[in-house]
């Protein structure tokens, strides 16, 4: 597939991985992996090592929850290890205000602004990572150092 065909959202991704000094792995798949299961099965790999790019509204700002996968986040238990007041999954409108990306393919980078950046610690049990890359049919792979590196993500148990 040329640059030319690949959809903004996943451009974006692109050039955010290499602005950030990250490997431009993004790799598009024929069908959609609009979820964790869809995108592990796919890439043949564990359903924990698939990194979900998950949009939180606290008070009305973004908050970028990367967790595994293979976990449900704690919003109570995040909202206490933050100091904070209730988080609420945001809605599909807020995610695409925020990211320029749809649910279900949100990244961990290539946004219009900079989001602040959770990760769950558990993800440092795989070598190997893949997170949405802008869109339902790319995803792209990176190690857990990278992933915290380049999203600036405070580190922390999310489940």
């Amino acid at each position: 597939m040329s640059l030319d065909a690949v959809p903004a959202p996943v451009k974006n991704v692109k050039r955010a991985l290499i602005a950030l000094g990250a490997e431009d792995t993004v790799t598009v798949f024929e069908s959609k992996v609009p979820t964790a299961a869809a995108a592990a099965a796919t890439l043949g790999c564990d359903v924990a090592a698939i990194t979900n790019s998950l949009v939180f509204d606290l008070d009305g700002t973004p908050l970028l929850i990367l967790a595994s996968g293979a976990a449900k986040v704690d919003v109570r238990k995040v909202a206490e290890q933050l100091g904070t007041g209730k988080i609420r999954r945001a809605s599909p409108e807020f995610v695409l205000e925020h990211t320029g990306q749809e649910v279900g393919g949100v990244a961990p980078v290539g946004h219009p602004a900079k989001i602040r950046t959770l990760l769950d610690e558990s993800l440092q049990d795989h070598e190997v990572l893949w997170a949405g890359a802008g869109d339902h049919n790319s995803m792209f792979s990176i190690s857990y150092e990278d992933l915290s590196r380049i999203t600036e993500a405070k580190e922390m148990p999310v489940r």
